[in-house]
């Protein structure tokens, strides 16, 4: 993946992009001035990074450098936030992400619903963006959908939210694993209703498989589930998710590692650049 460069002027009007990337032959990552018409420090400057690329944050802190020497305004849209996950322990992996943006001196951050509230207090100018609004636009609206599943614990939040927004009732799932081994052995879920279709809410799907051991406890259909998560790695048996959800649907935050059928995919932009101060 490539980090997107793009510029608006003093009005806010989306203008001709002020700087591409490139990278030297012998790899280093790069950004040149395209196009010059724009006054010195009157843009704004707009860079979108998506997944977890070392190299493309490298191209990031280029861009920012770049900006900054101009004296114009940097904007980076990061939604998938790199290191959220690794919010504690040995090495502590949110703070050296965080560590790595914030030496590039950017004006504003933009992240969308972040897995962890560790990092959020790590990343210097940061504005979150929250997932019930575009869940509720994108995903709910106009469905038939009769309420929201919080997964796990962790997500029982992030769901609550979601189904306040679109005036749902919520329902809680629990993951159990074995005292002994710390293995997951199983899941139970409140009583669900006896029809219509549910969504399961959480933040990140990886390869897939709690989301499929839910699906079994349920006992429900795929014709009577779907799934959203705000991040969709999708890596592994993820593809298998299709036999168990009737609907899936994921931002364009990460680019997804495998196909999975019928997969919908909601873009961020919108959502993100109306954040800009």
């Amino acid at each position: 993946m490539a980090v997107e460069l793009t510029t608006r002027n003093a009005s806010g009007t989306s203008v001709t992009p002020t700087f591409s990337t490139m990278r030297f032959p012998a790899g280093e990552a790069h950004v040149k001035v395209a196009n010059d018409d724009a006054d010195t420090g009157e843009t704004t400057e707009i860079a979108t990074l998506r997944g977890a690329s070392g190299d493309d944050l490298l191209a990031l802190g280029m861009w920012a450098d770049a900006v900054r020497q101009r004296g114009s305004k940097s904007v980076a849209l990061i939604p998938y936030l790199p290191g959220a996950r690794q919010d504690r322990g040995l090495p502590f992996g949110a703070k050296v992400y965080a560590d790595v943006i914030n030496g590039f001196g950017i004006d504003q951050v933009i992240a969308f619903d972040p897995h962890s509230p560790v990092i959020v207090g790590l990343v210097d100018n940061l504005t979150v963006v929250t997932s019930e609004r575009v869940v509720r636009d994108a995903v709910v609206a106009g469905s038939d959908y009769v309420g929201i599943i919080a997964p796990d614990k962790g997500a029982v939040a992030r769901a609550t939210a979601v189904a306040d927004a679109c005036g749902l009732p919520v329902f809680r799932a629990e993951k159990h694993r074995n005292p002994d081994t710390g293995k997951l052995d199983g899941f139970t879920c409140e009583p669900l209703p006896e029809s219509g279709r549910l969504l399961v809410v959480d933040d990140i799907c990886d390869g897939g498989g709690t989301f499929m051991g839910l699906a079994g406890a349920t006992g429900l259909p795929k014709e009577r589930l779907g799934l959203w998560v705000s991040h969709g790695v999708f890596s592994g048996r993820a593809p298998a998710l299709a036999e168990h959800f009737g609907e899936i649907v994921t931002t364009d935050s990460y680019p997804a590692q495998t196909d999975v059928p019928g997969l919908t995919t909601v873009p961020l932009i919108p959502f993100l650049t109306e954040q800009i101060r």
